[in-house]
């Protein structure tokens, strides 16, 4: 009655609402939900798993490392532990799987600013390539070249608000003519409007702002942050749902469940 969830940054508060959904439905349901940060390192994700399989648990809810290691899915098959990745896509589809449609999402975040007027854009937030990111970058990218505006200008920063204030000071001297960004992640896209702030300008006025999450800080966040909606807690609760229906019927087909995002306009973006 013990379900192990693996997953990459707790402290981030994405991760924290959709914890808190997958621990509302299970613990309701009898279960303890025990959480391992890895941290995506391949080698302490591997470790992580080894334990759980060591100890018995009865399920497990997974966010595979950008390297994962072959043998811990071997393991994980070999044990038949019933199993749920979250967010990045195993290329065999070994096992049930909920994610969320970022190529869409940020195709429709782009084409909302650059309905507005926006021309000089910029990718901001996330480090190198892994599956998420290089989704929704590829979204941004597709919208622009749709309607013939150049490519967005590509700014890396880990995903922390206090990383991202640095990265978006840093950016605006480098770019100065970026009028419109399309973030990672809520927690770039706050970071970034605090170095608007701390640079006397305003977001939502002198440059346009999007963030993706939802997190509960977004509605409260001064200005309001426009965002790409996909309610990390009700995702929990979908993640925690597709793993209780695996282990009560073992030998129902693998199940593929992507949430769409809804664009929720606020306050940080405007025409350019």
């Amino acid at each position: 009655r013990e379900i192990g969830l693996v997953i990459h940054q707790i402290a981030n508060p994405f991760n924290a609402e959709v914890i808190s959904g997958v621990s509302d439905l299970l613990e309701a349901e009898g279960y303890l939900v025990s959480v391992l940060d890895s941290r995506d390192d391949p080698e302490k994700e591997a470790r992580n798993l080894e334990a759980f399989i060591r100890n018995a648990r009865g399920g497990l809810l997974w966010v595979p490392s950008a390297e994962h290691a072959p043998r811990t899915t071997d393991l994980l098959q070999t044990h038949r532990i019933p199993t749920v990745t979250f967010l990045r896509r195993l290329p065999e589809m070994t096992f049930d799987h909920v994610g969320i449609e970022n190529h869409a999402a940020t195709y429709l975040a782009t084409s909302y600013l650059a309905d507005l007027g926006h021309y000089n854009f910029c990718y901001f937030g996330g480090m190198g390539a892994g599956q998420v990111r290089e989704e929704r970058l590829a979204g941004c990218i597709a919208a622009l070249a749709d309607r013939g505006l150049p490519p967005p200008v590509i700014w890396e920063s880990p995903d922390s608000k206090l990383s991202a204030l640095d990265a978006a000071l840093a950016l605006r001297i480098a770019h100065p003519e970026t009028t419109a960004l399309i973030c990672n992640g809520d927690m770039v896209a706050l970071g970034a409007c605090l170095a608007l702030t701390r640079l006397g300008l305003i977001a939502g006025k002198d440059m346009s702002v999007i963030g993706f999450d939802d997190i509960s800080d977004a509605a409260v966040a001064t200005p309001p942050l426009t965002t790409m909606a996909v309610s990390p807690h009700q995702l929990g609760l979908k993640l925690a749902r597709v793993l209780l229906d695996r282990i009560s019927d073992p030998t129902t087909p693998i199940v593929n469940h992507t949430a769409t995002a809804t664009l929720v306009v606020r306050g940080t973006t405007g025409p350019a």
